[in-house]
């Protein structure tokens, strides 16, 4: 039995929870500190910048030069190696929006990525059947922790906040889900630690993503 009956459609987050793509963002971020000189960072040295927009993704790993040109050989370089083994969906990913899809429900995605990254990596990793919409901040003006995406897909979708999940990774998913007043929930697989989920007080954290189809 659901433990959210009337639930109808059901946001995700990209990076960290329906996919791995650290190791291409920091392939990107690395691009852009070679043109400063700077020592490339690791993957782990990456990690907690991601999730909260480009701005502050360069911000937190290059720290230096003009904001607007980082951003520009970002997203000049990204596209060379998003659609590689950079980037995987994570373990019961596809699985988990077929299926919500099969059961009749509405599926999107609300990401911080770039929307036209979101759009192609989409289409790379086989998952845009299983998908009603995406959006991201381009879309709508703001990124998360505003709650403009969720707000928009909702409109889009025909559903209310009381028929409506969010899944993410993040504290910035859980602040966004809260100010839509939209349920989410959480899975510790992207930038934040289990503890830190916690302490934000999401609906609920989850093991991992297949346990978004059992629940429901």
């Amino acid at each position: 039995m659901s433990l959210l009956p009337g639930v109808k459609a059901v946001l995700f987050d990209l990076d960290g929870t329906l996919i791995d793509s650290y190791p291409a963002i920091t392939a990107s971020v690395n691009h852009v500190r070679s043109l400063h000189r700077l020592r490339p960072l690791s993957v782990a040295e990456v990690i907690p910048h991601v999730g909260r927009g480009p701005t502050h993704l360069l911000e937190g790993t290059v720290g230096r030069g003009d904001p607007a040109d980082n951003a520009a050989a970002y997203r000049a370089h990204h596209p060379t190696v998003m659609n590689t083994s950079l980037t995987q969906l994570l373990p019961g990913a596809a699985q988990t929006l077929a299926g919500l899809k099969a059961h009749g429900l509405k599926v999107g995605i609300c990401s911080n990525k770039p929307v036209a990254f979101t759009r192609e990596l989409v289409r790379f990793l086989g998952i845009a059947d299983s998908l009603d919409l995406v959006l991201g901040p381009e879309d709508v003006g703001r990124h998360k922790p505003a709650p403009d995406m969720l707000l928009q897909a909702m409109d889009r979708l025909g559903v209310s906040p009381d028929q409506t999940l969010y899944v993410g990774d993040m504290v910035v998913d859980i602040q966004t889900a809260r100010s839509a007043r939209v349920r989410v929930w959480v899975v510790p697989t992207g930038s934040e630690t289990p503890e830190a989920l916690d302490l934000a007080g999401p609906d609920r954290r989850l093991r991992n993503l297949q346990e978004v189809l059992e629940v429901l």
